[in-house]
């Protein structure tokens, strides 16, 4: 499954720290495609177990962290899971079939 992220169109360059909980039933290879995200910055990649992820040539794996994690089994105990670990969820998607997921970031 591909993750394209770009920043929202307000936002020319996207600056701030990100966490991304990317579940699955089954062990997934999770490419990471980005456009105009900032070098350097902290973005952590909670992968269900046995996945792994993926990163385009280029400097964002050099501040991306990656962490196998089993997550609660259902999606509404993920996001309270989510919620209690980070404070706040700005984006939750379900989806059941996808090779490509398309996420803007963002105020």
């Amino acid at each position: 499954v591909t993750l394209h992220l770009n920043p929202i169109s307000s936002v020319h360059i996207h600056q701030k720290p990100l966490v991304f909980l990317l579940n699955s039933p089954l062990p997934l290879d999770w490419k990471i495609k980005t456009e105009r995200l900032a070098p350097g910055i902290r973005r952590v990649f909670f992968v269900s177990l046995g996945s792994i992820v993926q990163f385009e040539k280029g400097n964002f794996s050099l501040s991306a962290e990656v962490e196998e994690k089993l997550f609660p089994e259902k999606n509404e105990h993920l996001l309270q899971w989510a919620q209690k670990e980070y404070g706040a969820v700005t984006s939750f998607t379900e989806l059941k079939i996808s090779r490509n997921i398309y996420i803007k970031v963002g105020e």
